[in-house]
């Protein structure tokens, strides 16, 4: 099992928001109007929402076993789940969000979490999935 406070995760936030600010960086079309060029205030719900498409979308390719038709190399599962992904890293670089952190932190705090222990998943009521 990986440690979260290795010193090869030490990088990690960094890299991750890094990431998120290039992506906003290729999405800035999508940040201001498109007749004004002023600066919009995107709506946390709509784009919320959109992250969901992504993974719908991504649903719908697994139950077609089908191959993207953007990126016939890829299943289409594959692009979706990147699509989503950048929809994600773009939001939370646009809101100022410290993704890279949390997610980081996160992970840690879920190797210890009671309720993710083989113990307390076989248990009456556990998660199961």
């Amino acid at each position: 099992m990986v440690d979260p406070n290795t010193e090869s995760l030490v990088d990690v936030p960094f890299q991750i928001n890094r990431l998120a600010h290039i992506i906003h960086e290729f999405n800035q079309k999508w940040w201001f109007d498109l007749y004004t060029g002023e600066k919009l205030e995107r709506n946390d719900g709509e784009l919320i929402a959109l992250m969901h498409s992504e993974l719908s979308e991504g649903l719908e390719g697994v139950r077609k076993n089908k191959m993207d038709d953007h990126c016939p190399q890829h299943p289409n599962v594959t692009v979706e789940m990147a699509d989503c992904i950048i929809r994600i890293l773009d939001y939370c670089a646009g809101k100022g969000l410290n993704v890279g952190q949390a997610l980081v932190d996160k992970c840690a705090y879920n190797l210890i979490r009671a309720d993710h222990s083989h113990e307390h998943r076989k248990a009456e009521g556990g998660k199961k999935f």
